[in-house]
């Protein structure tokens, strides 16, 4: 698992530029809705239009339960919405629940197909 603080982070490591040239492409994307810098339909809307990533799956994971922010992220074409629990043990319980959902039992295109 890697993690970036900020949109314009994720981006250069999605897209491999700077100290992200030797980074592998990664299998499933989870992104927050409070992204610095580079906010999240920004970033998503980029994920999306881009041939060599838009296929990987982006699970929005958040604490946002608004139904205007569920609306945007399935408009910009995320493939799922998780509300994050406040609790550090259900967090981590939803975090390899969708490990193993995404990773383990739905067929993902081979990495690096377009």
């Amino acid at each position: 698992m890697h993690h970036v603080s900020d949109g314009v982070e994720a981006m250069d490591f999605l897209r491999k530029k700077g100290k992200y040239a030797k980074v592998p492409r990664p299998d499933l994307i989870l992104l927050d809705l409070n992204l610095p810098r580079k906010d999240f339909r920004e970033v998503l809307a980029e994920i999306k239009k881009d041939e060599d990533l838009m296929r990987i799956p982006v699970v929005i994971l958040t604490i946002s339960k608004a139904e205007e922010d569920i609306l945007k992220t399935y408009n910009l074409h995320a493939n799922c919405y998780v509300t994050k629990p406040l609790n550090l043990d259900q967090f981590i319980k939803v975090v390899k629940s969708i490990e193993d959902f995404w990773l383990t039992i739905v067929k993902l295109p081979p990495n690096g197909t377009k």
